[in-house]
């Protein structure tokens, strides 16, 4: 009875080699991960307006591809509390190619949300 066992374990890793299988079908149609997608938005968004994000805090796909926040240090000042931040909304296509993109919120580094 021990040496079936082992046979029993075997054969339950064919559920992750399908899920590899799986995943590498998604890739190979273009589908990105959301950390994928959220590298390429700062990327490119980065690219256009000259200044390095500081995050990305919010992501969803949509019917056309994905949108992104994208959280970015316009002016900095002294104390850090004070400097201003921006929020920008990124859209990009189902390739993962920036398509439009607009400033939705400036603030300053320490405020909090008033909701």
């Amino acid at each position: 009875m021990a040496a079936a066992e082992p046979s029993k374990r075997r054969s339950g890793g064919g559920g992750s080699a399908q899920r590899r299988t799986a995943r590498d079908r998604d890739r190979e149609s273009g589908a990105g991960s959301a950390a994928q997608v959220m590298h390429s938005a700062a990327e490119q968004l980065s690219s256009l307006i000259g200044t390095p994000p500081e995050s990305v805090s919010a992501i969803k796909p949509t019917d056309d591809g994905w949108e992104a926040d994208v959280e970015v240090l316009e002016l900095e000042r002294i104390p850090e509390t004070t400097s201003v931040m921006a929020t920008y909304r990124v859209t990009l296509n189902a390739e993962g190619d920036l398509v439009a993109y607009e400033r939705t919120h400036r603030y300053t580094r320490g405020q909090i949300d008033r909701r």
